[in-house]
């Protein structure tokens, strides 16, 4: 048997944790820049909102309802990500983490004494009462149908968040009301494709032949349509766990014109891809810096990207962030209003298979580098950097609504008056 666990709108329902004051008010939280809705509470959703709208469109309507709205916290929901996974880890011998809000479980052969609908309660309740995070739980015989389990209790207004989903019948008759592309791994141009074959819902999907599907599709299909028969084909040890690429953009706060804010946006994505790289254990050969103007405005538009070659893989911030100076002064153009700058590792390798170079002298400096890391895991992302990237700088992302990082920033810890 598995598991899914998902938290409800986990990005509103986390500004709501520290603040009481605002869990009965509808919530809105906006991407980066405040340009756009990115998660929204069930009040929120009962005003009529429409996720990734812009929000300057409901800006005035959600004031006149005393909504509240908040910039995207990541800090704060990384954190509350991590607790609520260790919770729930505590319910299962095999855990594994799909995104920021949700997780799968699976149990083997093993059966609670209880049940399982009260065992998905006892998960629900530890979540709640330890972090006051609202989640959904949905249990089935394959991680497949226990997807569609959490999205059955998420959607039904009984059941207290939580769908069981083991009965022939019960699972036929929710399969016949879902939508082949409900189904998760089926996107929408595999859900047109299945379409034109007729095969427009879950259950028909599911009554396909696996063999005939995978032939003419692949063996990814083939296995959702065994997991909705309830066969487990899912193998999370084969997923890759390593990043073939990985990149760091965003666009400013404000139009960036001079090059030394254009230079210090990309030292600022330089050190995160860095980061990023030695987090997994890898290195790059090359990189690819970019930087463009709004390409929706009427004119100036302009878009240039270095690409960046090292003599030996590196993973260190300086380097990287050296390369990236130099690319700085090839893209800078007097007179354009950049838009938006990044930094992106395209030719990865892992660590454990470089082959040293005897006449290549490196500049890196590995110790300094997990010192550096080590450091930034305990007192907060942004501990220790790079000078280059700059100090209060007026280009950073626009976060006017951000509420306070309670559990990352010594600052910020709640304070209880009595």
């Amino acid at each position: 048997m598995f598991a899914l666990v998902d938290a409800n709108s986990f990005y509103a329902a986390a500004e709501k944790v520290f603040d009481p004051a605002i869990r009965n008010k509808p919530v809105v939280v906006l991407t980066n820049n405040d340009g756009c809705i990115c998660a929204l509470c069930d009040q929120a959703k009962q005003l009529g909102v429409k996720k990734f709208g812009p929000y300057y469109k409901v800006q005035d309507m959600l004031r006149s309802h005393n909504a509240i709205i908040r910039s995207s916290n990541y800090e704060l929901y990384d954190d509350l990500s991590n607790k609520m996974m260790q919770i729930i880890g505590r319910f299962g011998p095999r855990q594994h983490v799909y995104s920021i809000d949700e997780c799968f479980l699976d149990f083997g052969e093993w059966v609670p004494q209880e049940g399982w609908h009260e065992y998905a309660e006892k998960i629900k309740e530890a979540v709640y009462q330890e972090l006051r995070l609202p989640v959904s739980v949905g249990i089935s015989l394959t991680p497949t149908l226990a997807k569609v389990a959490s999205y059955v209790a998420k959607k039904r207004k009984t059941g207290r968040g939580k769908a069981i989903l083991v009965n022939d019948s019960v699972l036929d008759r929710v399969l016949a009301q879902l939508q082949a592309n409900d189904i998760w791994g089926v996107g929408k141009r595999l859900s047109k494709r299945l379409n034109d074959m007729g095969i427009t819902s879950a259950k028909l999907l599911a009554a396909a032949d696996p063999r005939s599907m995978r032939a003419q599709f692949s063996v990814e299909l083939e296995r959702t349509i065994r997991e909705l028969n309830g066969t487990p084909c899912f193998d999370w040890t084969s997923l890759p766990t390593e990043k073939k690429q990985t990149f760091s953009t965003r666009a400013f706060g404000i139009p960036v014109t001079d090059l030394t804010a254009l230079r210090q946006s990309l030292a600022w994505h330089a050190e995160r891809v860095a980061a990023k790289l030695r987090a997994q254990n890898s290195m790059v050969r090359v990189i690819t810096v970019f930087a463009h103007a709004n390409p929706f405005a009427v004119q100036g538009h302009y878009h240039k990207s270095v690409q960046h070659t090292f003599a030996y893989p590196v993973n260190d911030t300086s380097s990287l962030v050296r390369a990236t100076t130099q690319a700085a002064r090839e893209i800078y153009q007097p007179g354009i209003r950049f838009h938006k700058s990044g930094v992106g590792a395209i030719d990865i390798c892992t660590q454990d298979q470089i082959q040293p170079d005897l006449f290549e002298s490196r500049q890196s400096k590995p110790e300094l580098m997990q010192c550096m890391d080590l450091i930034n895991r305990r007192y907060g992302k942004n501990t220790l950097g790079v000078a280059a990237k700059g100090v209060d700088v007026k280009w950073s992302m626009k976060r006017n609504f951000l509420s306070p990082h309670y559990t990352t920033n010594w600052r910020d810890i709640p304070k209880i008056l009595c």
